[in-house]
């Protein structure tokens, strides 16, 4: 029985030690059968395209929030959210015995000022005016200039009343005098005299010249001015679009009672979207203005609209240490499931190579500091050395070596010379 127990134990230990070494076998076997395994890819002429991505929100050319300048009472609610409406579009108005006194008072104030703008403008009169006190004053001054004339030469000649005696009544009669010579004091009045009448002159002069050939524009501008004002006051009372757009957001109702600062409306223009993305310094330089992009969304599936760089900012923010850049982009096709505030996911093509041979990136190994890339030829794997030009994120542009057309390059080289080294990517 001991015998038989010795026995059936060295033929457990057998087949153990039998099973171990053939899933040893099979392990080895397997492992080379995958170091002779590869995944090739064909080598080929293409196009590469590189581009540099960031994400950024959407929003709208225009936005406006529109509050109210006033308190009151609101009368008429006259649009509603998705509406669209032109510029200066009543959106809203206050009931008008519920609004403050200088707002109800404006809108004689505008009259006013309306009909003296309208009367500066048509009416004729001042400008008649200013011919008369023109003419008045040139008389006033050619008259006191041949006064001061004749004092200066000595021969001046005045008239004075002479009193006679006829049949017992006094009679009044004009005599000329000539004065040969007059004294300080009396040459002087009549210089100070002249020089007055002459400033008068000069005055009614440029008055005349301000309204010869019509309304003076300073007086225009004063005018209207005043008219601007009392609008500006009447309008007050209202809620108008600045620009043409759509409502995108209502929070008033017939009734409600407001204060001066209170929200009405939000309009956008929705018919030109942009996004602004921050990138990094890195990348700027390769950016500019009229470069295509695509835009994806998180919150559209399967959705890729296109536009284009329509602005790159001069200078850069630094937050945290890190340079950016803001470039802004407008979105050229989008629809309406496109809203202001969503994210987009931008990817700008900064460089497009056309008929170019391209080396796959995932391909590339560092060996000995150079890039090499391993291509099958009769079944075994060569190491070949090569360089590398513009890249993007899945291919390089192969700028010398020894590959060409129709190579198969091995994506997934020999474990001992899968040193990582991948291509110099545009960022």
């Amino acid at each position: 029985m001991m015998q038989f127990l010795k026995t059936r134990k060295k033929i457990v230990i057998l087949v153990v030690v039998l099973a171990a070494l053939g899933l040893a076998f099979f392990a080895w076997r397997g492992q080379g059968s995958a170091q002779t395994t590869y995944q090739t890819v064909k080598v080929e002429r293409g196009e590469l395209i590189a581009t540099v991505g960031a994400t950024g929100t959407v929003r709208a050319r225009q936005s406006a929030t529109l509050v109210w300048q006033t308190g009151g009472l609101v009368d008429k609610v006259n649009v509603s959210v998705g509406e669209r409406v032109t510029a200066d579009a009543v959106l809203a108005s206050l009931a008008p015995r519920s609004v403050s006194q200088n707002v109800i008072l404006a809108q004689a104030d505008l009259a006013n000022a309306q009909r003296a703008l309208d009367d500066l403008m048509a009416s004729d009169t001042a400008r008649a005016q200013a011919w008369i006190a023109l003419r008045a004053s040139e008389t006033a001054y050619d008259n006191a200039k041949s006064k001061y004339d004749a004092m200066e030469t000595g021969n001046y000649e005045y008239e004075r009343v002479v009193y006679t005696t006829i049949r017992g009544r006094k009679v009044a009669t004009l005599e000329t005098v000539t004065v040969d010579q007059v004294d300080d004091q009396t040459l002087a009045d009549a210089k100070a005299d002249m020089d007055l009448k002459k400033a008068q002159y000069d005055d009614a002069q440029r008055a005349y010249d301000r309204l010869k050939d019509g309304p003076n524009s300073t007086d225009i501008a004063a005018a209207q001015a005043r008219v601007d004002a009392a609008q500006a006051t009447l309008d007050m009372a209202r809620l108008t679009a600045p620009f043409a757009g759509t409502v995108t957001d209502v929070r008033l109702l017939p009734g409600d009672q407001v204060t001066a600062g209170m929200a009405g409306f939000r309009v956008d223009d929705l018919s030109h979207l942009l996004v602004d993305v921050e990138l990094s310094e890195v990348d700027i330089n390769h950016v500019a203005a009229g470069q295509t992009l695509t835009l994806t969304f998180d919150a559209i599936l399967g959705k890729e609209d296109h536009g284009e760089v329509t602005q790159v900012a001069e200078a850069g923010n630094v937050v945290q240490g890190v340079v950016n850049f803001t470039v802004t982009v407008r979105i050229m096709d989008a629809d309406k499931q496109v809203k202001p505030g969503m994210t987009a996911a931008v990817n700008i093509t900064v460089k497009k190579l056309e008929d170019q041979i391209l080396i796959p990136n995932r391909a590339v190994r560092l060996v000995d500091g150079k890039r090499v890339v391993y291509v099958l030829r009769d079944g075994n794997p060569v190491m070949v050395e090569v360089s590398l030009g513009s890249s993007s994120d899945t291919a390089s542009v192969l700028a010398g070596g020894g590959v060409e057309v129709g190579d198969l390059i091995i994506l997934n080289p020999p474990a001992a010379s899968s040193a990582g080294g991948g291509p110099p990517f545009m960022r």
